[in-house]
């Protein structure tokens, strides 16, 4: 599965880890080097949502960023037990 949000299409993003050794000339060393440098992903932060989407519930994966914002309407909490609905 796509580690992509639904709603803003945020996705992973491309950077380093970058290792330094030595110690900073500020705190008496010769200065930091680099080591190595190996290349990571930053995953966005998505959560499994239960939001109205043209009026009928679904869940969704959507980005922590875009519920802060407000864009998940979330779905309205069940008020009927699972037996009640044979009628």
């Amino acid at each position: 599965m796509a580690r992509i949000c639904e709603l803003t299409g945020k996705g992973p993003r491309k950077g380093n880890h970058i290792w330094r050794s030595g110690k900073a000339k500020k705190k008496g060393g010769i200065g930091t080097h680099v080591t190595a440098v190996t290349k990571r992903r930053f995953l966005p932060n998505l959560q499994r949502v239960k939001a109205l989407i043209d009026g009928q519930v679904k869940y969704i994966r959507v980005s922590a960023k875009a519920i802060k914002k407000g864009l998940v309407t979330k779905a309205p909490k069940r008020n009927w037990k699972a037996g009640d609905a044979k009628a």
